[in-house]
């Protein structure tokens, strides 16, 4: 069976999520945790199109600068960026994508966006 390949959007989030330590000094042993959660969900899950149905995290597309992203909850406010590697986000192709992409961690708190993890 396949599962879900995760690639990184540049080299600061590879090296933050090859080493989760810098990610609990940055944000905290909570966060942390729950970051490594969701990314170990996403890559035990068949596809993107599978992982969407499983409802963990309550993964949601983006919209204006995240367009073509998702919004995976880490916590009320913080938020996993990921990028479905795929042409479209049309149901049908999502259950074939394979691939995807850390953008980064967010705070959604009230209507400014900041990034924790760039």
């Amino acid at each position: 069976m396949r599962k879900v390949l995760i690639e990184y959007d540049d080299r600061t989030v590879l090296k933050y999520f090859n080493n989760f330590e810098l990610v609990k000094k940055e944000l905290g042993h909570n966060i942390a945790k729950a970051t490594k959660k969701r990314v170990n969900q996403l890559k035990a899950s068949a596809n993107f199109g599978v992982y969407l149905t499983t409802g963990l995290g309550k993964p949601h597309p983006l919209y204006e600068n995240l367009k073509g992203y998702y919004g995976i909850t880490i916590t009320v406010n913080v938020r996993l960026i990921v990028r479905p590697d795929t042409e479209s986000l049309e149901p049908e192709v999502l259950k074939n994508c394979d691939t995807v992409i850390i953008k980064g961690v967010m705070d959604y708190h009230g209507r400014k966006n900041r990034w924790l993890i760039p």
